[in-house]
């Protein structure tokens, strides 16, 4: 696991501009460091050493030197290529998954990223043709940035490497500021930094003589198998996830696993028979993970390791979180996952996670939902609309949200999770700013539309996939870790347990009472009852609580009347969304988090620095 850096060389000084972006991500790879540097181009690359220990740095070149690599992730089926192209006559130098990189594109070209398994993100410059090759991988488990600014190209794995170059201009982008009010982070390719984008993920890049092409070389298809039964289903998916662990276990240093409260971490660890586990809660706090985490690596036989986060150190590290992330992210679960990875870096390289499941298998709770409220959705839309209408005025109760997410239909209200954030309408009546950005449903419609005529579970799924999963969960899982210096993997996100996940029959993923129902049978067998049966909780962290105390909301309060936000946000507004959830008017604490991180982003990135 590593980072990199690099840029199209137009300026005098390349070797020392490219040693400060270096230093900016010095903490994705604090074991060594490379450069290239010659009249085209300057690559900087900084190692976290997990695979061939002595000989893995980077950057990387092929036989004659004509083509050069810089790499971050883990190929897991590299032996096999490798074998393959030594029998294609290539010649290595090393024992690295990278190095598999350079050769295979040499072979394949393009087509190389199809064959692989892995996580991935990296570049190939190609000194005699002078063009750039880039590519992410299926799911966005590693990341890619990239931007053109007077004609040159800045890439690499974290935005704020782009910051020391003279060309880089730092500029807000507001259309941005409004889609992450209702999704609560950036959306697709887009970043808060005017003219920064993301390579998305599988999509890959060809850039020369200034133009850049991109291509998308891969995506989800759900089509429900009906051949197996369930118990069949349930007996591929152990086999299947046994064999993605196993993979994924593949290191020259020692793996670890985070653990927490739910079946995706429990039956990652469970299947891996890692020595160690990790695991953070609150002190104090009603949904504690450590006593549900300890229970379940007892019930295992391995050793766990837990931290209880204090209120003060949660809040205290708001900063240096939002410093790493590069762009404000409205989920509280960030700041416990800096914990988690904090304290498993003390004693492993590596740890793997269980992110991915829900998204693949059908894990959230709003998916069931969905089955419940078939009768509901009987009656007339027009009907449904008026009643969702009556009730958003009203206080919270029970069916509140249910009543008025299915006034409409599901593309009317489901955008991904966590599905809390600011309307359209709102989002526009809290901004004192006007943007061109585009309408949640507008973003979400290109993947409603491949997946038309598909069961709502299904078409939940495809949502999550590209939306929440790659912009939040991925994001804050590879930038927390690697704040941290640790490398995280999930195998839950591994393309052969996708194409299995993919012919699942819906009713077998979700049903009315329960989610992730074929995944939670494969994992009984390995896990106590208590954790295999448990509900879906999320990362709990209570902010929510936190929000309605003195010191809290005169926390927020402060930040809602500071400059920037009365520069760009209606304060009435926003004090009167603060005020109405501390009197028990709302629930809308996730919105609140949203506009105070952001105020928080905007000061480290615009003001501080």
């Amino acid at each position: 696991m590593c980072g990199y850096v690099g840029f199209t060389n137009k300026i005098e000084n390349a070797d020392a501009v490219l040693g400060e972006m270096m230093d900016t991500i010095r903490h994705r790879g604090p074991d060594s460091e490379g450069k290239y540097v010659d009249e085209d181009i300057a690559l900087g690359f900084r190692r976290l050493s997990i695979i061939d220990l002595k000989q893995g740095d980077q950057p990387i070149f092929n036989e004659d030197h004509s083509k050069v690599l810089l790499f971050n992730g883990e190929i897991y089926n590299y032996p096999k290529l490798r074998e393959e192209l030594l029998q294609a006559g290539h010649t290595f130098t090393t024992h690295t998954d990278s190095e598999v990189l350079l050769h295979g594109y040499e072979e394949y070209g393009p087509a190389l990223v199809k064959k692989l398994r892995g996580m991935f993100s990296f570049v190939i410059w190609d000194k005699e043709k002078k063009e750039l090759f880039g590519a992410r991988d299926y799911f966005g488990v590693k990341p890619l940035y990239y931007a053109e600014m007077d004609g040159t190209l800045m890439f690499g794995s974290e935005i704020k490497a782009f910051l020391p170059h003279p060309e880089f201009h730092k500029e807000l982008n507001l259309a941005t500021l409004e889609n992450y009010l209702t999704f609560q982070y950036s959306p697709l390719s887009d970043t808060f930094f005017q003219n920064v984008y993301k390579l998305l993920p599988a999509h890959y890049f060809l850039y020369k003589n200034g133009k850049m092409e991109i291509t998308r070389y891969w995506e989800p298809d759900f089509e429900n198998d009906e051949a197996r039964t369930f118990d069949g289903w349930v007996e591929k998916i152990k086999k299947t996830f046994e064999d993605s662990v196993e993979a994924h276990k593949i290191s020259d240093v020692e793996v670890g696993s985070f653990l927490s409260s739910g079946i995706d971490s429990s039956y990652v660890t469970a299947c891996a028979k890692v020595d160690k586990s990790f695991t953070v809660g609150f002190e104090g706090d009603q949904y504690d993970e450590i006593g549900y985490a300890k229970r379940c690596s007892e019930y295992i036989k391995i050793k766990n390791r837990s931290k209880a986060i204090t209120e003060q150190e949660y809040w205290d590290i708001i900063p240096t979180v939002l410093y790493h992330l590069d762009e404000p992210l409205g989920d509280p679960a960030s700041i416990a996952l800096y914990f988690v990875s904090r304290e498993a870096s003390k004693d492993v390289k590596v740890v793997l996670s269980g992110e991915g499941a829900d998204e693949i298998f059908g894990g959230y709770n709003v998916y069931s939902e969905t089955i419940r409220s078939a009768k509901y959705r009987r009656l007339p839309k027009g009907l449904r609309g008026v009643i969702g209408k009556a009730v958003d005025h009203l206080p919270p109760f029970k069916a509140k949200n249910f009543l008025y997410r299915h006034r409409g239909d599901l593309q009317d209200w489901f955008n991904g999770n966590p599905n809390a954030g600011f309307s359209e309408r709102e989002r526009k009546a809290i901004l004192k700013v006007k943007t061109n950005a585009p309408s949640p449903k507008e973003l979400v419609a290109p993947f409603y539309e491949k997946v038309k005529g598909k069961d709502p579970v299904t078409q939940m799924q495809y949502v999550d996939i590209h939306m929440w999963l790659a912009g939040d969960i991925l994001l804050k899982g590879d930038k927390m870790s690697m704040a941290n210096s640790l490398e995280v993997r999930v195998p839950f996100l591994d393309i052969e347990l996708m194409k299995l996940a993919q012919q699942i029959p819906s009713r077998y993923r979700v049903t009315e009472e329960n989610t992730k129902v074929a995944l939670r049978k494969a994992s009984a067998s390995k896990l106590p009852k208590v954790t295999a049966d448990k509900r879906k909780l999320g990362f709990p962290v209570p902010v929510r609580r936190w929000l309605k105390e003195d010191k809290y909301y005169n926390m927020l309060k402060d930040a809602f009347h500071s400059e920037i936000a009365k520069e760009l946000f209606n304060t009435d507004e926003l004090m009167k969304l603060l005020d109405g959830y501390r009197e028990g008017k709302h629930q809308n604490y996730l919105k609140i988090w949203s506009v105070f991180t952001f105020v928080l982003w905007y000061q480290e990135f615009f003001v501080k620095r």
